[in-house]
């Protein structure tokens, strides 16, 4: 049988759980039959039947689950050893026997430790509490604001604006300053709230065993060698080896992600590297005891235990990098400033550094056009809208900056529990003697689905059941203590009790046999529960007592398919009659096949039998011990349950993989189960390790992953889409391996064991229903609705931010270059005086930087997804937002848009004005400056209603917009037509306002030169058109080109598979 044949179960696990004595045991694996292990663990007496005896391990019926396969296929279990010599070892504490952690950690088993070593302990290994970083400073934090390339250019122009006393231009700049400082404060201010989190899930207090005598301490006091007493409902103070365990099971999902709680034992380990998931002698700090009482050693405290160890990881990560979004920002305004300072200098020269008042203030207007004082805020503003918008679509960022780099994600890696899948165990399929496979529909604990035979695909309603199928249904139902309980506003079902128990009562409900309708009829036709017989670690079933409406009694029981076989003599086929007698090795081979079929789908198997009971006289909870009634039962048949997909999982991943990324399952679950679930939601192809072909390794388990280094991890052709009993350190190896791919990454997940990876990742994506506080303060995206679904909306909604962000960045540095290039080459056009003339004065300039040019690029900041958005593969990492095609963008519409301003200019001096060009036109205007006024105005209407248009221009950086079907049909963007608008109107005002024209401006009202103005932008119109006619051509060949290079790649890898 292969390893991941997870679900057929060791016939005998010897437990000393029954006993107090701490001798070292042993786990065997040896194949005994039933009435052995009978024999040797049965010695738990039958309760009356109430709800606290009702206690279910998660994992009950499973004895063979993947944990003891995999402990036995790969030798993990240390058998006893005869001989008693004296030997010391260090960590890992699973490894060794309860002796030698004694002797390690200087302790008594019996008395606990003495109250006077105590203080010496805590000398040594301090407190039992986390370590934190002191809190965020923060007027640091707002100074920090101030403290980037683009910021400090703008506080040098505030102050040269201040200088020579432009007061309007210096209190704009300023204004823009403050106002993204402040919204960058606000969004990455956060003090400890990651440390506070893990501090607040530290059990308060804890029961220790010290002098021999049970006292209770503050958590936080705990030292190495404590005995700490634990029972249900504890939270675990500490890491611990255990020492007494008597029926314990402990939820560990926090740290392995694995749904269901797990049974401690005492027995020793062999291996160090068993992951933490199958250290099954060990107890961990912050885990909680669902079930059970104990005790155990304390083995590490603090920032020792594997808690502390994450909370190390998160506070040694580096969350200083900047994303490429603030690093293409920072080039770019460093090349700004570069600009600026060239254009000053080119003033000065062609001025033979003959500096006077009209020089600096020409300089100052040219260093003024280079610079968009605007971006950075429209940038910040920006993406907070992508936040509001993201939050419509339940998920909520706490990273402002995250948004550019989840629009540029190439790889998900996703927890499997409670993310891809719905937390909830389901009765999936079944198998039945005689009558083969059923599939059992419905979702959740939704009452609703058909039995629906395989076969023949046939539905099968109750009252159609044979009667070992309605006996099967009976035995899910009464052999059972969870409920179904219906939500009186939402009508929604939920359940009490179990997980596995619940997913049995839901079958039974699906059926029309809850156990409400048979034990609280309303027709008085009710079964009774006589006793009941828990569920035991040791023996992996229960059992109850029942008596039917007309008087029989029934023994009904459930559990690990080995150790139900053993207590059955015979099978039930469809007819009541029809009962077969069986022997174990018959019933053995004729069940365990079925068995191999269920665990390939990652089943968690269970088995069912019935039997009845002759009595005689009255019958109650002692009548009868528990072995008569576990005895010559009538096997009924198989179920399989698991943990299903979310039903929005798969188009979820199938939508990730057109857009182009890569979607990884990092689980604690087992191999088998955790491939089934990829198989069903497209992580894995449909037909991956079923159909014998050779394949990629796409699977692997942790602890191969775990030992590669990282040039055999980045020599592999591809990583594993799943890797299965994962640990916090497997994740963040993941991450690594795919930064170092150069990919940008996402992780998803809920639990405390997913904080070190969330903080690692590009992207953390934090579960915000059922995710601890600590992934919430890791993550920089949290889903509010828990949904694997929103990440694509999320998805969708970044690439629309930073796409958005890229038009008007080509929009506002264009605008930027169109200035300065008329500023540059108009350094040729003298007055009467010998003084260059300016095309444009500095309120101009900055009309058209703040006014005219901000509005519209807010407006492209809201401009909605495009058609096509999730249909291309994610941006490549070396593209950032100033890649090549965005810089010769914005060189090439600048150029044209100054070129054609200069023109205007030159046409209304030359053309018109007989070249007068006056004298002191920079400072005032007098009759011989009415030539040079109007040029100016020509130019100032001319850029305006151009960098408008260019607006439009760069709602499609690559398709036509200036068409009929670009104009029409395309989805239109009402704020970027409506800011065009109003900034047309302060156009007109700014130039035909009297006093605000001459004084102000320094232009005066046009004429005829709207005629010119209108052919300008027609020009533009048309150039624009044709470049982007050209940029088809060149974008459709690049494709073509990559589209060949990756099928080259696919045959290249299934030559290389095929020929393996």
């Amino acid at each position: 049988m292969s390893d991941s044949k997870v679900e057929i179960n060791t016939n005998n696990v010897s437990n000393n759980n029954n006993n107090n004595n701490n001798q070292n045991t042993t786990i065997t694996f040896a194949d005994q039959s039933a009435p052995t292990s009978q024999a040797n663990h049965e010695k738990i007496n039958q309760r009356s039947l109430t709800r606290s005896s009702t206690g279910q391990s998660s994992i009950s019926f499973d004895a063979r689950s993947v944990r003891s396969v995999l402990m036995k296929k790969v030798n993990l279990v240390k058998r006893r050893k005869r001989q008693t010599e004296e030997r010391v070892e260090g960590p890992p504490y699973h490894t060794m026997d309860l002796e030698t952690v004694t002797k390690l950690m200087k302790t008594d088993l019996e008395d606990g430790l003495n109250d006077a070593d105590i203080e010496s302990r805590r000398e040594e290994s301090g407190f039992n509490e986390m370590e934190g970083e002191g809190g965020v400073n923060p007027f640091k934090l707002l100074v920090k604001q101030f403290f980037n390339v683009m910021v400090l250019i703008l506080l040098v122009a505030m102050i040269v604006s201040f200088v020579f006393e432009d007061w309007v231009e210096g209190a704009v700049i300023c204004a823009i300053m403050f106002l993204n400082a402040g919204v960058g404060f606000a969004q990455e201010y956060k003090a400890e709230k990651t440390m506070d989190s893990l501090r607040q899930m530290a059990s308060p207090t804890s029961q220790v065993v010290r002098d021999g005598q049970s006292k209770t301490i503050a958590t936080r006091e705990l030292v190495p060698g404590d005995v700490v007493i634990l029972k249900a409902g504890d939270v675990v103070g500490a890491d611990c080896r255990v020492i007494e365990s008597f029926n314990m099971d402990i939820d560990e999902a926090l740290l392995t992600g694995e749904s269901v709680p797990v049974n401690k034992v005492t027995d020793t380990l062999e291996g160090s590297d068993i992951p933490l998931g199958d250290r099954v002698n060990m107890t961990y700090s912050s885990t909680v005891l669902t079930k059970g009482r104990g005790k155990a050693i304390v083995t590490a405290i603090g920032m020792q235990t594997e808690i502390g160890k994450i909370a190390l990881r998160l506070l040694s990560s580096d969350d200083s990098r900047k994303t490429p979004l603030q690093r293409s920002l920072e080039r770019m305004a460093l090349t700004l400033l570069g600009v600026a300072i060239l254009a000053v200098i080119i003033v000065f020269s062609v001025a033979k550094f003959q500096i006077g008042q009209q020089q600096i203030l020409y300089a100052i207007s040219t260093a003024i056009s280079a610079i968009p004082e605007a971006l950075v805020a429209v940038v910040t503003l920006t993406q907070a809208f992508g936040v509001h918008g993201m939050a419509k679509a339940n998920a909520l960022v706490r990273k402002i900056s995250a948004l550019e780099l989840l629009g540029s994600v190439t790889n998900v890696c996703s927890d499997k529990t409670g993310t891809l899948t719905q937390s909830k165990m389901v009765l999936t399929r079944l198998w039945r003697p005689e009558e083969g496979f059923f599939k059992i529909g419905g979702l959740g604990f939704s009452i609703v689905g058909d039995v629906t035979r395989e076969s023949d695909q046939q539905a099968i309603p109750k009252e159609s059941f044979t009667y070992g199928m309605h006996q099967l249904a009976l035995t899910a139902s009464l052999c059972n203590m969870a409920e179904l309980r219906k939500d009186k506003e939402t009508d929604e079902y939920h359940g009490l009790g179990d997980p596995t128990e619940i997913a049995l009562q839901v079958f039974a409900h699906k059926a029309q046999m809850g156990k409400p309708s048979l034990t609280k009829s309303e027709k008085g036709q009710n079964w009774r529960l006589i006793a009941e017989y828990p569920f035991d670690s040791s023996i992996k079933r229960m059992s109850i007592l029942a008596q039917s409406p007309d008087g029989s009694y029934y023994a009904f029981i459930k559990g690990a398919t080995e150790r139900v076989l053993g207590t059955c003599v015979a099978v039930q086929y469809n007819d009541e009659s029809n009962v077969k007698p069986m022997e174990t090795n018959a019933l053995e081979e004729l069940v365990l096949p079925q068995v191999e079929e269920l665990a390939k789908g990652g089943l968690r198997v269970l088995s069912l039998g019935i039997r009845k009971i002759k009595a005689e006289g009255e019958v109650g909870p002692e009548t009868f011990k528990r072995e008569e009634i576990e005895q010559n039962m009538n096997f009924l048949g198989l179920v399989g349950i698991y943990d299903p997909p979310r039903a929005e999982s798969k188009d979820a991943v199938e939508q990730c993989h057109r857009a182009g990324i890569t979607v990884h399952m990092l689980t604690g679950d087992h191999v088998a189960t955790a491939t089934a679930i990829a198989r069903e939601v497209s992580i894995l192809p449909e037909r991956y390790g079923l159909d014998g072909k050779p394949q990629e390794e796409l699977v692997m388990p942790a602890t191969k992953f775990d030992k590669l280094t990282e040039e055999q991890i980045d020599a592999l052709p591809q990583l594993p889409l799943v890797i299965a009993r994962c640990s916090p350190d497997t994740k963040v190896k993941m991450i690594e391996a795919l930064h170092r791919r150069k990919r940008i990454a996402g992780m998803t997940g809920d639990g405390v064991n997913d904080s070190p990876s969330l903080k690692e990742a590009d992207i953390g994506i934090a579960m915000g229903q059922n995710g601890s506080d600590v992934a919430k303060q890791a993550a920089d995206i949290v889903l509010v609705d828990d949904n694997f679904a929103t990440i694509v909306k999320a998805i969708e909604e970044g690439r629309r931010v930073f796409a958005n962000i890229s038009r008007f960045v080509v929009h506002m540095v264009s605008g930027n270059v169109a200035e300065v290039v008329p500023l540059i080459l108009g350094l040729g056009f003298f007055d009467q005086s010998g003084n260059s003339v300016f095309l444009m004065t500095p309120l101009q300039i900055l009309f058209n930087n703040i006014l005219t040019s901000s509005p519209p690029a807010m407006s492209l900041g809201l401009e909605p997804v495009h058609p096509d958005q999730m249909l291309v593969p994610p941006r490549p990492t070396s593209e950032g937002l100033f890649a090549r095609p965005t810089i010769i963008d914005i060189v090439f519409y600048g150029t044209i848009i100054g070129v054609i301003c200069l023109l205007n200019f030159i046409v209304v001096v030359y053309g018109w004005g007989n070249a007068e060009l006056g004298t002191n036109c920079n400072s005032e205007y007098n009759i011989d400056c009415e030539v040079v006024f109007r040029a100016r105005g020509a130019v100032f209407a001319a850029l305006t209603i151009m960098v408008l248009l260019h607006a439009f221009t760069c709602r499609d950086l690559l398709n036509p917009i200036w068409t009929w079907k670009g104009l029409i049909k395309r989805q239109q963007n009402p704020y970027l037509l409506w800011s065009s608008l109003g900034c047309l109107c302060l156009m007109f005002i700014a130039l035909y306002v009297p006093t605000l024209d001459t004084v102000v401006f320094k232009h005066k009202g046009i004429t005829w030169e709207w005629g010119m103005v209108a052919a300008s932008c027609l020009l533009y119109m048309a150039i624009t058109e044709i470049y982007k006619y050209i940029k088809r051509i060149f974008h459709r060949k690049r494709v073509a080109r990559r589209e060949l290079e990756e099928k080259a790649a696919r045959e290249e890898l299934a030559a290389r598979l095929s020929s393996e």
